[in-house]
């Protein structure tokens, strides 16, 4: 059983949906990643979240929506998939997405990736990602 988690530029184009479908069935079928752990901010998580509900029917994986801190307004659905680590409830809020994103590294073989230029959060934690030897997907290169 592998994991995989993602970052991505909030500016993904819809296009890329149909790109990440493919990467996730691959992952799915061909390196058996059944758990996936993906973040609250943006479109490009909002997107990974559409798909992998809709990959959830037809495969047995689980995902995870990981919040860098507990919410100030009720969650609406699916709250069984939002998870906060526990070493994540004390981190002043200024530092909670920081380390939360470094904890989904922490639990990743594989990480998903929409970067387009190199600066910004996807970038620097797809630049982690490969400090630590990670497997990368890269959508923007497909």
């Amino acid at each position: 059983m592998m994991t995989c988690t993602f970052f991505g530029h909030a500016d993904v184009p819809e296009k890329t949906e149909l790109i990440l479908r493919s990467t996730l069935e691959q992952l799915i079928q061909l390196q058996n990643v059944t758990r996936f752990y993906v973040g609250n901010q943006g479109n490009f998580d909002r997107m990974v979240r559409r798909v992998l509900s809709e990959l959830s029917m037809q495969y047995p994986i689980r995902y995870y929506v990981v919040l860098p801190y507990f919410p100030k307004e009720k969650l609406s659905s699916n709250m069984d998939k939002t998870i906060l680590p526990e070493e994540l409830e004390k981190v002043p809020a200024r530092f909670a997405i920081d380390h939360r994103n470094r904890w989904m590294l922490r639990q990743a073989d594989i990480v998903v990736t929409y970067v387009t230029r190199p600066v910004g959060g996807a970038a620097k934690y797809k630049e982690i990602a490969q400090k630590q030897n990670k497997i990368i997907r890269e959508l923007s290169a497909l």
